[in-house]
C-alpha cells in the first residue's frame, strides 16, 4: 500500500528561498492531489499491490493508463524533489566533487549546465541529474515524465513547474534556480543515490 510522502523537515525551513506558503500549496495541495488521485485510480486493481516505481513502468506509454502514469510519476517526482532539497546547507564532499568534475570539468560548469537545462525547459517539467551508464548527465523532462522511463537512474531533481516558485518569484525562474542550486541542494542525497548503484 502506498503512503503519502512525509517531508523530512518543517514547511518553514526554507524561508528566504521558498516560503511556507509555497510549501503549503506545493506539497499540501499539488503533491497531495496527485497522491490522492493515484490511490483512487489504482483502487481494487493489480496496480494497488505494486511499488510506485513499478506502477510508473507498468503504466508508461499505455493509453488506457495515462492518468495512472501522470499521477504516479508526479508523486515520484515530487518525492524526489523534496529529498533533493535540504535546509542544512553544506558543501558536496570531495568524492562527489571529483565524480562531478570527471563528467563536467568543474562544479561551476555542472551548476551552470543544471541551471541552463532547467531554464530551457519550456512550460512545465523537471531538471534532473541522472546516471546513464557510467556517466552523470543533466537532462530535463516535460510534465510528469521522469528518468525511470528512459533507463536512467535519478540522482537529484529540480521542479520547474510554475507552482514550485511562482508565489515567491513570480516569473523569475532563474532566481529560484540560483537559490536552489547554491543554497538548498541536498548533496548527501545526491551522493547516496550515486553510491547505492
Amino acid at each position: 500500500m502506498l503512503n503519502f510522502f512525509q517531508l523530512p523537515y518543517e514547511k518553514n525551513v526554507f524561508e528566504g528561498y521558498l516560503s511556507s506558503e509555497t510549501l503549503d500549496f506545493h506539497y499540501g495541495k499539488h503533491h497531495r492531489a496527485y497522491f490522492d488521485n493515484l490511490v483512487k485510480l489504482i483502487d481494487k486493481t493489480d496496480l494497488e499491490k505494486m511499488t510506485l516505481e513499478e506502477i510508473i513502468r507498468e503504466s508508461f506509454n499505455q493509453p488506457n493508463l495515462k492518468l495512472v502514469f501522470n499521477n504516479a510519476a508526479q508523486v515520484f517526482n515530487h518525492n524526489f524533489y523534496w529529498n533533493s532539497l535540504t535546509p542544512n546547507k553544506k558543501d558536496p564532499s570531495d568524492f562527489l566533487i571529483s565524480r562531478i568534475e570527471k563528467d563536467f570539468d568543474s562544479m561551476d560548469l555542472f551548476k551552470e549546465k543544471l541551471k541552463n537545462k532547467a531554464l530551457a525547459q519550456f512550460g512545465s517539467g523537471w531538471a534532473w541529474v541522472v546516471l546513464e551508464g557510467e556517466k552523470i548527465r543533466v537532462i530535463s523532462t516535460s510534465n510528469a515524465n521522469n528518468p525511470l522511463t528512459q533507463n536512467q537512474i535519478p540522482l537529484i531533481c529540480l521542479d520547474v513547474w510554475e507552482h514550485a516558485y511562482y508565489i515567491d518569484y513570480r516569473n523569475k525562474r532563474g532566481d529560484y534556480l540560483d537559490n536552489l542550486i547554491e543554497n538548498l541542494i541536498n548533496w548527501d542525497f545526491f551522493e547516496n543515490n550515486l553510491k547505492s548503484i
